[in-house]
């Protein structure tokens, strides 16, 4: 039998998101996998007290777990910590997502359905039928199809949505991946492990999904993120 989903939420100063996402994850995963499920909060010293208040949850449900890291050193290492802590633990399945509301935290049943009913890694899509995003600007948008548009066509892959983090593997794809080597931080991460899962032969399937912009708290996009993906996106290739 396959162990529980578990949920990784790294985060880093989202004191107004934390508790309203937990408590909304939580409401979604409990009906979706009743067996059990872990959410493990990854957060990487936020100054505004989030990991504090995770830990308030983490007091009153114990579906909650809290890892608590030092430094804020992007959003891929995060992940991978939180891979290996689940991993060790016996979980069958791991998804992760933004903590924003970005990701509406009802497609969590969805992306998990598509991989136990057969994928290797459910991804939640915006760019294909019955997907898509809302509150941004045209800028905005063009910068993200075209940055998943520039991956797809770099790397030979079919995958429209490469650059969203909202995923979920089945344990033996994050096995197959070995972490030390992976070298994205920012926002090429996301495009090197999906890219690593094709590679392995694992069956990636994209569920549409709608991506609204955050209502709280700052957005961690910066320029430099976008331009480590520009140069290493071919590198992942060619290596």
């Amino acid at each position: 039998m396959p162990g529980e989903p578990w949920l990784i939420l790294p985060t880093y100063n989202e004191a107004e998101n934390i508790k309203p996402m937990l408590s909304a994850a939580g409401d979604v995963l409990s009906a979706a996998a009743p067996e059990g499920f872990t959410i493990l909060v990854v957060d990487d010293g936020s100054p505004d007290g989030t990991g504090e208040l995770a830990e308030q949850m983490a007091a009153e449900h114990d579906w909650v777990q809290v890892l608590h890291r030092t430094e804020k050193n992007g959003i891929g290492p995060a992940y991978l910590a939180g891979f290996r802590h689940a991993l060790e633990h016996g979980a069958g399945y791991a998804m992760e997502m933004d903590c924003d509301f970005s990701h509406d935290p009802a497609d969590l049943a969805r992306l998990l359905a598509a991989v136990r009913g057969g994928a290797d890694l459910a991804l939640g899509s915006r760019y294909v039928q019955g997907g898509g995003v809302s509150d941004w600007g045209l800028l905005r948008r063009f910068i993200s199809a075209g940055g998943s548009a520039y991956a797809r066509i770099v790397l030979g892959l079919r995958v429209r949505d490469l650059t969203g983090g909202f995923k979920c593997f089945r344990r033996e794809v994050l096995e197959a991946i070995e972490f030390d080597t992976v070298r994205s931080q920012g926002y090429a991460f996301q495009v090197e492990l999906t890219y690593r899962a094709v590679q392995q032969g694992f069956t990636v399937v994209e569920v549409p999904i709608t991506f609204r912009d955050r209502t709280h708290g700052q957005s961690k996009m910066s320029w430099h993120i976008a331009v480590e993906a520009m140069w290493l996106v071919p590198r992942l290739r060619f290596r």
